[in-house]
């Protein structure tokens, strides 16, 4: 039923853009064809895999929805890679064709210079270093750091991933003239504001989520108008709950795939960055706010299919095939960056960033080996010393009784009675 349904759509949105396109004259402009007909391509492959993709792990508002978004993934990994096999050149032009304002070589904006909180050469706005900072950015971090909480589901990994950025906007700030800002733009406007609101409401949101009854009801079998639109606004929330307990330090497995998780969250932070660079979109281009949008609803799904892995593995015995796009996807946005401007990415790190993060990486991987290897064979030695202190004074107390010295005499007649009945 569900093919012959796959089907009837495609022959009727087939049907419905030859009916277009005999309608109208095709005009002669190689261009708009061409424009076109990839248009028209994604939407039949979109229809096709809306309803014939595998379901993930989401139910909720419909599984419709996020096999268009898995759809979606496949599209966009096809035109990273279309645009990975351009020229530098040809690949910046080529943008122009989604947008014609493209293509063109955009300053970068300085968030540092002066650092004054209160500027009192300024005697009409003291406090203009503070109103500058605050542009369209700040909701941006905000409602973003709400998003990744609820697909974290841990506030300890935000909050370190939210800190490691603003460390790697320190370290590559002589690379990307915008990464460069003042002290108090980083820790207290986006550490402590920004992020840490963000984090402290979606923290607030799962802990209601967690809470929350999960009993379903049909719509036409409540009878009260106030609860069908109730039950119409909780089609948008999950239809179970799942209480992610990553627990890093309890195996080598799950602190190596934690540490894997908070890489690629890291690597698609930076990728968001270096590709506007790379392309010359301006920061508040609708392309940077799609990607944003296209990353938080695959994120969330990517985010469940790895929990899933890790947390079963025996139901679970393969990751999810979100999961696996979005490691794609990251892994190519990477590979564009490199290629487009190699330059940028080689220029060495100062000499005091570099010394930072040998010796951040050192002492990781000192915790590393005293966790899960040095500390697992001291305390296998404690316990087999406690066990043998434990059998010595068994046996001193038999002495002291006064039983250990028949225990002892008897104890070669009672082997020799063993080696007689064998």
């Amino acid at each position: 039923f569900r093919r012959a349904h796959t089907l009837t759509v495609l022959f009727i949105l087939t049907c419905a853009l030859g009916y277009v396109t005999l309608l109208e004259e095709t005009p002669q402009d190689t261009a708009y064809n061409t424009k076109r007909g990839i248009v028209a391509s994604i939407l039949v492959f979109l229809c096709f895999g809306v309803t014939q993709a595998k379901d993930g792990p989401f139910s909720r508002p419909h599984p419709a929805y996020w096999r268009f978004w898995l759809c979606v993934s496949v599209v966009y990994e096809l035109f990273l890679i279309f645009i990975l096999f351009q020229t530098v050149q040809d690949g910046r032009q080529f943008m122009k064709y989604i947008d014609p304002h493209l293509g063109v070589p955009l300053p970068e904006r300085d968030y540092g210079g002066n650092c004054l909180i209160y500027d009192p050469g300024n005697g009409t706005d003291p406090f203009h270093n503070i109103w500058d900072k605050l542009d369209g950015f700040v909701p941006a971090h905000f409602f973003g750091w709400y998003l990744k909480t609820l697909m974290i589901r841990d506030w300890w990994m935000c909050m370190i991933i939210s800190v490691m950025f603003e460390f790697l906007e320190y370290s590559l700030e002589h690379q990307l003239p915008n990464f460069s800002e003042c002290w108090w733009d980083h820790w207290i406007m986006d550490v402590i504001l920004c992020n840490g609101l963000g984090i402290y409401c979606g923290m607030k949101t799962l802990s209601w989520l967690s809470l929350k009854t999960y009993k379903w009801q049909g719509l036409w079998n409540i009878p009260t108008y106030k609860g069908k639109m109730k039950r119409i606004v909780f089609q948008f929330t999950p239809y179970s709950w799942v209480k992610f307990e990553w627990k890093p330090a309890s195996s080598l497995r799950r602190w190596l795939a934690v540490c894997g998780i908070i890489f690629v969250f890291l690597l698609a932070e930076l990728n968001t960055f270096y590709l506007k660079f790379v392309l010359w979109m301006p920061p508040e281009h609708y392309l940077v706010l799609l990607r944003l949008v296209f990353f938080v609803n695959v994120g969330g799904v990517a985010m469940r299919e790895i929990y899933d892995f890790m947390d079963d593995p025996k139901f679970h015995k393969k990751l999810g095939q979100q999961a696996w796009l979005v490691a794609a996807i990251t892994a190519t946005e990477f590979l564009i960056v490199v290629k487009y401007d190699p330059y940028t990415l080689t220029l060495s790190l100062p000499f005091y960033i570099t010394q930072c993060w040998i010796l951040g990486i050192i002492l990781v991987l000192t915790w590393t080996a005293w966790r899960f290897f040095i500390r697992d064979i001291t305390l296998r030695y404690k316990e087999i010393r406690r066990q043998k202190q434990e059998h010595r004074q068994e046996k001193d107390k038999c002495l002291s009784n006064g039983d250990g010295h028949s225990a002892l005499l008897d104890e070669p007649n009672g082997n020799k009675l063993r080696e007689r009945k064998l």
